[in-house]
């Protein structure tokens, strides 16, 4: 069994194998678009050969284009008849031997519709997945709810207790490291059990500065009453367009729905900047959030599940 990154060669073979859609989110046109933009790359690309040089197995990797390296498996694929948790386990563990130790740590994401449990075709793609992710080292699941804004579900109010302003780098840093604590973020709990608060604090704000996102739509929130901190919103962007980049309401002040002024802040902030569609993920576990954009009309319309190192 030999493993190597793809070449122009191979395009043949790859556009074959993501004809099986499964559970992969790979089609023709997003290859051939990631492919020209760099958010795919042959040396981002993964196959598994036999003995006889015949490719059995395809891993598509998927980055951001201003990177060097790829933060994601977008794709997993094989030819019928192998052991598909066997090469897959192989190809994963080696691609994640490939990456620099100053890297984000990589991830496999897995796209799910709602109520995939009651799904067994659903299921049975998604079971041999997760045992290759785990076997090669992402041993850590986190299913993470998708929702989705758009103008016709109604523009949320915006907030008359809170006044928004923006900040320098080293005021939202001190923002990041209030908010981290009691975080029901599982990216942020394993990020803090690695690095600590200090480090988690640098590390999100590195990863938003470097987002398509404009860093003038960065916002702090003050109490109009007692011009005190209470928490900060990111509108951003990714290669996807709009996003809810991150919201967070310090420790202090939790617990009188400040949540829904700073999403409130984010949808207004990017729909003046032109988005007709706006996208945002939180963890299955994090109710609070879940029930603060369904209260502003976003709505839960897939699952990500997230394979991860664990917290060390």
């Amino acid at each position: 069994m030999k493993i190597r990154t793809t070449v122009e060669n191979d395009l043949g073979t790859i556009h074959t194998l993501i004809t099986e859609q499964s559970l992969n989110t790979v089609t023709r046109p997003r290859w051939d678009e990631y492919l020209v933009s760099g958010a795919y790359r042959h040396d981002w690309t993964w196959v598994v050969e036999d003995d006889d040089d015949r490719v059995i197995a395809l891993a598509i990797w998927w980055g951001m284009e201003q990177f060097d390296h790829p933060f994601s498996i977008d794709g997993l694929y094989a030819v019928p008849g192998i052991d598909r948790v066997a090469v897959w386990t192989e190809l994963i563990r080696h691609t994640l031997g490939t990456f620099p130790a100053e890297a984000e740590e990589p991830e496999y994401h897995i796209f799910l519709p709602n109520g995939w449990r009651d799904q067994p075709d659903v299921v049975a793609e998604l079971e041999p997945r997760l045992e290759a992710a785990a076997a090669a080292g992402l041993s850590e699941f986190t299913e993470r709810l998708r929702y989705e804004w758009t103008p016709a579900d109604g523009m949320p109010e915006r907030s008359t207790r809170l006044r928004f302003e923006p900040g320098d780098d080293e005021a939202f840093l001190d923002a990041f490291r209030r908010v981290i604590e009691g975080s029901l973020d599982a990216g942020t709990a394993r990020a803090v059990a690695k690095v600590g608060v200090e480090g988690s604090a640098k590390e999100d704000l590195a990863v938003y500065q470097s987002m398509p996102g404009e860093r003038s739509w960065w916002r702090l929130a003050y109490s109009v009453a007692s011009g005190e901190l209470v928490g900060f919103a990111l509108p951003s962007a990714n290669n996807g367009g709009p996003v809810v980049g991150y919201l967070g309401v310090l420790t202090e002040h939790r617990g009188q729905g400040y949540s829904d002024d700073l999403l409130a802040e984010i949808t207004h902030v990017l729909v003046e900047t032109g988005a007709e569609r706006i996208r945002a993920d939180t963890d299955l576990t994090n109710r609070p959030m879940a029930a603060c954009f369904e209260r502003l009309g976003y709505r839960n319309h897939a699952v990500r599940m997230v394979a991860s190192y664990p917290a060390s």
